[in-house]
């Protein structure tokens, strides 16, 4: 893995997959998993999908194993219309996952909605995470952004196009990167899951989803993990003062702000991400 991955068929090719039961559901779970030692679990957000900790993961494996997920109704994982998809079903997910790799204590690290999962997760899991990691998160009653509200109205499925669609994310993604233009692979890597009719019904579900009150109802302050909150500070959609509302609440987190960097934090700042991340999980002091 590392910077030289950039092939999003590359990426896909070498997950493997697990099944899980999610609301009586059966639900396949396809996810990254490389290196050896105390397990790190990556959960990317809306609309991206594990690809987009393709760099990021690796200076982790060099002592710890990356478990990189794809959550259900994103990446290839289970899409197909009939499930929930909200943070409250990704953490009952991310439980089931972790219980099916036998893994007893987990570090995690989050972005946007799949910070909101892992949040809820370290709170109501407290002695089974390790360090939590949050980056641009959603929490409190930061989200849905109005992006996802309108992707998620009932007639979006009948009057968008999966072209049309294409375009929007290709738009959303461009203009809210700090960088000129995007890395190499990284707009294929984020808009290929939804180039088909079942992916933008996928899409659509995973945004109506979007439950304010599954952030609103936890209490950070449970959280007990060791915690990094990792932010671009120029961020839009979930600006820097949640972060600094969650430091105040957790207790003892740390919060570093990276400045130039948006919402998409990994992408606009790719070698100061890797680095403060790889400090704070594999300081072992």
């Amino acid at each position: 893995m590392g910077d030289t991955r950039v092939n999003y068929d590359e990426w896909s090719a070498a997950q493997e997959a697990e099944t899980v039961s999610v609301d009586g559901h059966d639900l396949d779970v396809a996810y990254y998993d490389e290196g050896s030692g105390d397990p790190v679990l990556f959960l990317h957000g809306i609309p991206t999908n594990s690809f987009l900790w393709r760099d990021v993961s690796q200076p982790i494996t060099e002592e710890r194993r990356a478990i990189v997920p794809d959550m259900i109704g994103y990446g290839n994982s289970s899409m197909y219309d009939g499930f929930d998809r909200s943070i409250r079903a990704q953490e009952v997910m991310i439980d089931e996952l972790i219980h099916a790799l036998d893994l007893d204590t987990v570090s995690l690290v989050g972005h946007d909605l799949g910070g909101g999962v892992l949040l809820r997760y370290a709170v109501h899991n407290p002695d089974a995470v390790d360090r939590l990691v949050l980056s641009n998160s959603v929490a409190y009653d930061s989200w849905p952004i109005p992006l996802i509200t309108d992707l998620g109205l009932p007639d979006t499925v009948e009057e968008t196009s999966v072209e049309e669609l294409q375009q929007m994310l290709d738009d959303t993604f461009t203009e809210t990167l700090s960088r000129d233009e995007p890395r190499e692979g990284f707009l294929e890597g984020m808009t290929t899951p939804w180039r088909s009719e079942e992916g933008l019904v996928s899409l659509v579900r995973n945004a109506i989803a979007t439950n304010t009150n599954h952030t609103t109802e936890i209490e950070p302050e449970a959280v007990t993990a060791e915690t990094l909150l990792l932010w671009g500070v120029d961020d839009e959609f979930q600006s820097i003062e949640y972060a600094e509302r969650l430091r105040d609440d957790i207790g003892d987190a740390e919060l570093t702000g990276l400045d130039d960097a948006t919402h998409w934090v990994m992408e606009d700042r790719p070698e100061a991400y890797r680095e403060e991340l790889s400090s704070f999980l594999l300081d072992t002091e």
